[in-house]
């Protein structure tokens, strides 16, 4: 059951609906959430900030009296960030969609220059960059030319996370964020940018991201770390799949993120789990699908030095010491 509070507004469409997801989070964080996308250039009704509260022990709303009057605030059971997401999108009426974790924010400068963007270019989406400091850039910001998104992902490394991109709510269409799993961005991301006609990638840093070391992703819990490497290896197989009945550009493009999501789970399988024997069982499940051995391709250094081990038993013997070893970047 939903629950929700809409502040008063007059009928004209927003630029951006910036849809907020919280859980169970000192409410302190969620103020500088909202307070960075009041900041902003947007006026009044130029912005609709949509908070979806995912069923936290207690509402946060007592904490947001000075902000009633610009947010659109949604209480729900608990159904997990898919179904949170998915929400938002359902009431958003904005031109252009931006999803913020509540303990997140926007950093005003380089986000200034993707609401530019989107004013006098009008793309699908704005691929910016995200940052662990909270600190402004300096005013000198670098942009793509406008290209496809599948040309832009057959060229490019595409970071999976939803909310490192700015992006047009038509785009969309009827696609949604599957709801119950880990990496649930993984599967939205790529999707998303294979349906968009326009992509402006920049250097503008705009995102700030805290990392927490209660959360679900980084969590040492054996539970969790099994689901999130099961629900990873079901994403790529499910897009492995995909790829198989799209048109040629679109699938050149996604099969680049399967073998990229491919390669880091193989990483992650070491490094979450430091054992061989379930290595060897999710190498064969890969095998299966067409996947291991990674195939020989140029994406990135990275990519090129991994599969030369990956590949390997003796490679894999060298990887499963060296990995857990290692701070991943």
């Amino acid at each position: 059951m939903q629950n929700s509070f809409k502040s008063s507004k007059n009928d004209k469409q927003p630029i951006v609906s910036f849809i907020i997801t919280y859980y169970d989070l000192p409410v302190d964080l969620l103020c500088r959430c909202i307070e960075s996308i009041l900041s902003l250039s947007l006026r009044a009704d130029e912005r609709e900030i949509i908070l979806v509260d995912d069923g936290s022990q207690k509402s946060p709303l007592a904490g947001l009296e000075q902000y009633i009057d610009d947010i659109i605030y949604i209480r729900q059971a608990n159904g997990g960030l898919s179904k949170a997401r998915n929400t938002g999108i359902q009431i958003s009426t904005g031109t252009y969609l931006q999803f913020i974790d509540a303990d997140d924010s926007l950093i005003r400068k380089g986000y200034e220059h993707c609401l530019d963007l989107v004013r006098y270019k009008q793309p699908d989406i704005v691929f910016f960059q995200l940052s662990d400091k909270v600190e402004e850039q300096s005013s000198v910001f670098e942009d793509s030319d406008q290209m496809s998104g599948p040309t832009f992902m057959r060229t490019n490394n595409l970071r999976g996370s939803a909310c490192g991109y700015l992006f047009r709510r038509k785009t969309l269409s009827e696609l949604r964020f599957t709801p119950g799993i880990y990496h649930e961005d993984e599967e939205f991301t790529p999707l998303l940018f294979l349906r968009a006609d326009v992509i402006i990638s920049t250097n503008a840093t705009a995102y700030y991201y805290r990392t927490r070391e209660n959360s679900i992703m980084t969590s040492k819990n054996v539970r969790h770390i099994i689901k999130r490497l099961n629900d990873a290896k079901e994403i790529i197989l499910r897009l492995n799949v995909m790829a198989d009945s799209m048109p040629t550009e679109s699938s050149k493009a996604l099969i680049r993120r399967v073998h990229q999501l491919t390669m880091d789970y193989i990483y992650n399988v070491i490094h979450l789990t430091h054992s061989r024997h379930y290595l060897d069982r999710q190498l064969a499940v890969l095998s299966k699908a067409g996947l291991y051995p990674l195939p020989k391709r140029d994406y990135t250094k990275k990519y090129i030095w991994l599969r030369r081990l990956m590949n390997s038993d003796m490679g894999l013997s060298m990887l499963m010491r060296a990995i857990p070893l290692m701070k991943k970047k």
